[in-house]
């Protein structure tokens, strides 16, 4: 399945979120949880400011959907993010059985621009969202987007 307009909307609303989180402090990182039929479950942004570096909106959304949502409507349902999931964020999708992984900046690009502002490599790989979780469909990413999601991170390293 190929990226459409319904999902630039969706992705769009993600870089809203990331928007959001920098705004507070925080990494620019936001997710969204879609339904099957298009209702938006639930989103969020990253919140790993305080210290604790789990609290990406990718793991949030896995833990909620496990809590609140069948294995059916797990399955079928859609993540949205701003970002490519990290290998922890990866592997918890994996594990509740979401559905499929759209998002707008892949973790290679996100890489290459954190090289080119000087900023320090993560603490954990960057692999690919198949790497970890082969089963997952994943759209991405959404050249539409790239330079507004870079300018956050640029906004991020360089102190504003």
């Amino acid at each position: 399945m190929l990226m459409d307009e319904r999902d630039l909307k969706h992705l769009r609303r993600c870089v809203e979120l990331a928007r959001e989180a920098l705004k507070v402090g925080d990494e620019p990182f936001g997710s969204l949880l879609v339904s099957a039929d298009g209702e938006v479950l639930k989103e969020d942004r990253n919140r790993v400011a305080g210290g604790d570096h789990t609290r990406h909106p990718e793991f949030e959304l896995a833990r909620w959907s496990a809590d609140h949502l069948t294995p059916q409507e797990r399955s079928r349902a859609t993540v949205y993010t701003s970002g490519e999931h990290c290998p922890m964020c990866a592997a918890a999708h994996g594990w509740v059985g979401l559905g499929r992984i759209v998002y707008a900046a892949s973790s290679e690009q996100l890489g290459s621009w954190l090289r080119d502002l000087g900023a320090p490599p993560p603490p954990v790989n960057p692999l690919p969202i198949g790497a970890i979780a082969p089963g997952v469909r994943v759209e991405g990413p959404a050249p539409e987007l790239a330079s507004e999601i870079r300018e956050l991170h640029r906004r991020l390293h360089a102190g504003g």
